[in-house]
């Protein structure tokens, strides 16, 4: 955590731990990418020079996602910021920039959304007076609908929608492969641990196409298995 009551704008990182993270997407099979995916986050939002706050799973509050991100987001809130950005650690395109874009354009009070490809968003800036509990733990959360219904609310309420360009998040082995082939400004080191989870990935699949294919050709084999000669 980082603070600093001068500025009334803050970022909030929601992001588990790295443990967390493997828990809740194994398919990077150890910890070494969100730990190098959090370290990235964090050092991009350091150097916007704004206050900013990591809420992992220890100080998440509620049952739902949902739940958990409104009430962190109204945490913010409560400790006297005027506008807040939140974004998560998974989406390796983010840049400083897109951070002071967003604080710029909340100076406004403006509401500026980052999509993603999946139809979230990897990052969300607004003011105080444009939040509103109830309705955004209503909201569709870890769903392609996310995005439209949350512009919609903002629209609801009148205020002005900026909207910042569509970003890659990671989520499934395919975001790793759609990211390691469109996105070439991404730091070395996050693509060098993409890359180590996408080969592990491609040996594993590999050794499992194999043994299914040793096993089956061996029961066609198996003259006397009473089930391949059920019709």
């Amino acid at each position: 955590m980082f603070l600093n009551k001068q500025n009334k704008t803050a970022i909030l990182v929601f992001a588990h731990s790295s443990a967390e993270e493997l828990r809740q997407k194994p398919m990077a099979k150890n910890t070494a990418l969100f730990d190098v995916l959090t370290m990235q986050t964090l050092q991009t939002v350091e150097k916007t020079g704004l206050p900013y706050f990591h809420f992992t799973e220890k100080n998440q509050v509620g049952t739902t996602f949902g739940e958990r991100f409104t009430n962190a987001i109204a945490s913010i809130f409560k400790k006297g910021y005027d506008q807040v950005i939140t974004i998560g650690n998974d989406s390796p395109q983010l840049k400083t920039s897109h951070l002071l874009a967003a604080k710029d354009k909340l100076a406004t009070e403006k509401f500026v959304i980052g999509p993603s490809t999946d139809g979230g968003f990897y990052l969300m800036g607004l003011h105080k007076s444009q939040f509103e509990a109830a309705s955004f733990k209503k909201l569709a959360w870890q769903t392609a609908k996310l995005s439209q219904q949350l512009v919609q609310v903002i629209v609801n309420q009148g205020a002005d929608i900026i909207q910042l360009e569509k970003l890659f998040d990671i989520d499934t082995i395919h975001d790793i492969k759609s990211i390691i082939s469109y996105c070439h400004n991404i730091p070395k080191k996050v693509r060098l641990a993409l890359l180590r989870i996408l080969n592990l990935f491609k040996r594993l699949s590999c050794l499992l196409f194999c043994n299914y294919q040793y096993n089956y050709q061996n029961a066609l084999h198996n003259k006397g298995s009473p089930v391949l000669l059920r019709a």
